[in-house]
């Protein structure tokens, strides 16, 4: 994990540092969490900690289990299916909207956070999905929707838990692509073609995801 800051508030901070480390996939799906462990680590009292894995609990990244404490959650092949479902809409929702939408801070942004994940390393999963998920997330702040950012951000955890189980690349050859043409479809304020861009892109990732957690679409 990254080193600890500690803030004014405590608790606040403890929550924000397992919240990004589970994101970032420091914190593994499966893994257990123990109170002590993490207050040695971090460096304070076993309330904070309490607080926060109630709180990552309620958010739905970590699963409480009677008599075993808690572990990073993990999601079932119907769960992964019904996440990418809902993706597909949000996601071509905020294309589409960014395109209408975006100013020319926006733009840059977009290019930045494209190029960043275009020079991720190859090998490192865990940096392209930071990465993939930062690219996704700024075309969401370029709709600029509030109400659309709220649901996005539940859903990016999800998305997150997914990837780190699955360990599935982001810089894959079709998928590289697909982000490419969802920027300049965006960048042409082309609404149409960027709803389209973006959910096509999540439905070729979604099948390379279901294809790592359910066994019958390997067979098939």
């Amino acid at each position: 994990m990254t080193s600890f800051e500690r803030p004014t508030l405590v608790r606040d901070g403890v929550y924000e540092h397992l919240r990004r480390a589970v994101l970032d996939g420091d914190l593994a799906p499966g893994e257990r969490l123990g109170e002590v462990e993490l207050g040695q680590q971090l460096g304070v009292s076993r309330t904070p900690i309490r607080e926060a894995l109630m709180r990552l609990t309620q958010d739905g990244l970590l699963v409480a289990e009677a008599n075993k404490g808690v572990r990073v959650r993990t999601l079932s092949a119907s769960e992964a299916r019904d996440t990418y479902v809902v993706r597909e809409e949000l996601d071509g929702l905020a294309a589409a909207l960014a395109a209408d939408h975006h100013t020319p801070s926006d733009a840059h942004a977009l290019r930045a956070a494209l190029a960043a994940l275009h020079a991720a390393p190859g090998s490192d999963y865990r940096e392209q999905t930071r990465l993939d998920l930062a690219y996704h997330r700024t075309i969401t702040h370029a709709a600029h929707n509030a109400a659309l950012s709220d649901l996005n951000r539940d859903l990016e955890q999800r998305v997150a838990l997914i990837k780190h189980q699955t360990r599935t690349y982001n810089a894959h050859p079709q998928t590289d692509g697909q982000h490419a043409a969802l920027l300049d479809a965006i960048l042409a304020r082309d609404a149409h073609r960027a709803r389209q861009e973006a959910r096509a892109h999540v439905r070729t990732f979604a099948a390379l995801v279901l294809s790592d957690l359910d066994p019958a679409r390997r067979t098939s």
